[in-house]
């Protein structure tokens, strides 16, 4: 009997129309190449799997023993989808009921399907591997579309644009510390946003970009207070840092020859600390407060703004003591406060999580308080 597979290593069928595979037979097969080519009819394994249809009835018109089937990975990636293949083909000749001997007309679309080839030959043996090509894809005038279709592919669109990005962006660089002329600044300004917008696109940031403003849209027309949290605390994140510059200027001047590193970094902490502190409660009561208009609180998310306090607390002493603003009994005092209103708000809210969890899960205890008649004693 010869086993016509047609091989989806990336399981566009099973992801695109969800159908569970293998698909054996041939009126399953045709009914998931119609599936597949009505939900997107641009997938190449639609030709796939209607060339193994093709070869199939051309066989059995011919009064020849064969079978169809279709065999699929997944996204996972090479080794991950081999293995999915191999352990459908073994589905797959299990369901032959049959005692010929089973050998293989493997149908693809291309090098990277055929990568699966070892773990089928190791299954069953290969008569031969047709690779499905479309002949308009061959046509000097669906170049472009070719193109635009590579482009548009997560999958690939990385791997070809971020370094052509790259390479543009080289040249621009290359040209700084130089004299720039009129026609080499136009060239190098050109190159490096020609360069940065295909970087972009091959980050899929523009995507990603479309989906924050929609998700702020839906946030805003939904009435959700995270949207203004997330506003106020970015101005009082940018306040923040203001302020720590300010700090660590003011702590520059009054310090005669070079400030160090640990100082630094003291002086800008503990400029804005607060601010930061500030910026974090405001975020978490807003989460807080959309999870219980959602109905979806718990209490345990209660703990995030004694975490943001506890934590200013601890960083706001250390940056102090470092600047030599207070002593080493204010700092263990400080370190002692902000470990304990972290300790105590988780222990209390989760006592009070399970006592509440509990009270839900034991049944009430009925007491039946129906008075019965008592039998006539003689």
């Amino acid at each position: 009997m010869l086993l016509v597979l047609c091989v989806d290593l990336d399981d566009d069928l099973g992801r695109k129309t969800g159908f569970s595979t293998p698909v054996i037979g041939r009126d399953p097969v045709e009914e998931a190449a119609v599936a597949l080519a009505t939900e997107d009819p641009e997938d190449s394994d639609v030709n796939v799997i209607f060339q193994g249809l093709h070869v199939y009835d051309d066989l059995d018109s011919r009064d020849e023993s064969v079978e169809v089937a279709v065999v699929t990975g997944n996204e996972d990636g090479d080794v991950a989808a081999n293995r999915e293949v191999g352990d459908e083909v073994d589905t797959v000749l299990a369901s032959l009921s049959t005692a010929e001997d089973v050998t293989a007309l493997v149908i693809t679309d291309g090098a990277q399907d055929e990568s699966v080839i070892p773990v089928i030959r190791s299954r069953v043996p290969i008569d031969g591997v047709r690779r499905v090509v479309v002949r308009q894809a061959q046509n000097l005038e669906s170049m472009y579309y070719t193109i635009k279709q590579v482009l548009n592919d997560p999958e690939t669109r990385g791997t070809v644009l971020i370094p052509l990005g790259i390479l543009l962006l080289i040249y621009p660089l290359a040209l700084i510390g130089s004299a720039l002329e009129m026609p080499g600044f136009v060239l190098g300004t050109t190159s490096a946003l020609l360069g940065l917008y295909l970087i972009s696109r091959g980050l899929g940031l523009g995507n990603r970009l479309d989906t924050a403003v929609e998700s702020a849209r839906r946030s805003l027309y939904a009435g959700r207070t995270t949207l203004l949290a997330y506003v106020v605390a970015a101005a009082l994140f940018v306040l923040g840092g203001v302020s720590g510059m300010n700090e660590l200027e003011g702590v520059q001047e009054a310090t005669t020859g070079e400030v160090g590193a640990p100082v630094m970094v003291a002086a800008l902490v503990y400029g804005s600390v607060q601010w930061l502190a500030a910026a974090g409660v405001t975020t978490s009561l807003g989460q807080i407060t959309d999870e219980y208009i959602a109905g979806n609180l718990k209490w345990r998310y209660l703990n995030a703004p004694f975490y943001v306090v506890a934590i200013a607390i601890v960083l706001h002493a250390v940056s102090a003591f470092f600047l030599d603003l207070v002593g080493i009994s204010y700092l263990a005092t400080a370190l002692t406060v902000g470990t304990l209103l972290g300790i105590v708000s988780t222990l209390a809210f989760a006592v009070v999580e399970s006592r509440l969890e509990e009270s839900d899960d034991d049944p009430d205890d009925d007491v039946d308080t129906e008075s019965h008649p008592q039998p006539d004693r003689a």
